[in-house]
């Protein structure tokens, strides 16, 4: 069951060519603006490039946030043209239709993901201390975030407005938390607790970890594990709450 709606969503975006540039195209191109947004950055002798943190930082982000607004959307879509209230006729269980639409942007959430960070180290020479691999294993994961939190936000909309309208609700405040802009350290106690609860912290600090060390730490695992039970505890949700129509 699970399997076949993930065939069924695959072929629909492939018939959609544009939700394809979004989701290959975009993080390429946004980190092509972080790049040259930094090219004639003047740095002191052996100093790193800014390009290298922050790009970084940004492989996790963009995909995060295009796979949450593709995500939520085309889901909503499926509910407001009786797609989904067609499928809870038959026998398909809740579960499977939730688990079946992340198998099939997990996929497209792979490919984006090795589109940008190819494009990171390849053409903008992303220079880390900890291997590639690594890199793709916590974007890879955010990205899955990103479409299991769509999903289950998602549930919560009548219209695409209102979906897109999680974006300042959900979003925002973890890019503004999760150590990008401050270090988490350096804040006040309760935006520290706030932070603590919000899943881009742990993929920030997560890369932070990659970045420095050229084997898996500890906090590294830590951070995954906690990355991926964020994961399975919101597609648990979007099972849960989730809806035939609107």
């Amino acid at each position: 069951m699970s399997w076949a709606t993930t065939i069924r969503v695959l072929g629909q975006l492939r018939r959609d060519p544009r939700s394809i540039a979004l989701i290959l195209v975009l993080p390429a191109a946004l980190l092509s603006a972080i790049y040259f947004l930094f090219e004639n950055e003047r740095l002191a002798p052996g100093a790193p490039r800014s390009f290298d943190r922050i790009g970084l930082i940004m492989l996790a982000i963009f995909p995060f946030v295009v796979m949450f607004l593709v995500t939520s959307i085309t889901m909503l879509r499926e509910r407001t043209s009786g797609t989904l209230e067609r499928l809870m006729t038959t026998p398909i269980h809740k579960a499977d239709l939730i688990i079946g639409y992340a198998l099939a942007f997990s996929l497209m959430a792979i490919l984006q993901t090795l589109v940008a960070t190819l494009i990171a180290y390849w053409w903008f020479g992303l220079n880390i201390i900890g291997p590639p691999g690594f890199v793709i294993l916590v974007a890879v994961l955010n990205a899955v975030l990103g479409v299991a939190l769509g999903l289950f936000c998602s549930a919560f909309a009548r219209t695409e407005f209102q979906a897109v309208q999680f974006m300042p609700l959900v979003v925002i405040p973890q890019l503004l938390l999760c150590g990008l802009f401050v270090a988490r350290d350096q804040m006040n106690d309760v935006l520290q607790a706030a932070a603590r609860v919000m899943p881009l912290s742990y993929s920030v600090e997560a890369l932070g970890e990659v970045a420095s060390h050229q084997q898996i730490t500890g906090t590294l695992q830590l951070d995954l594990v906690v990355l991926a039970a964020i994961v399975v505890a919101m597609l648990i949700l979007a099972s849960l709450t989730l809806r035939r129509k609107s």
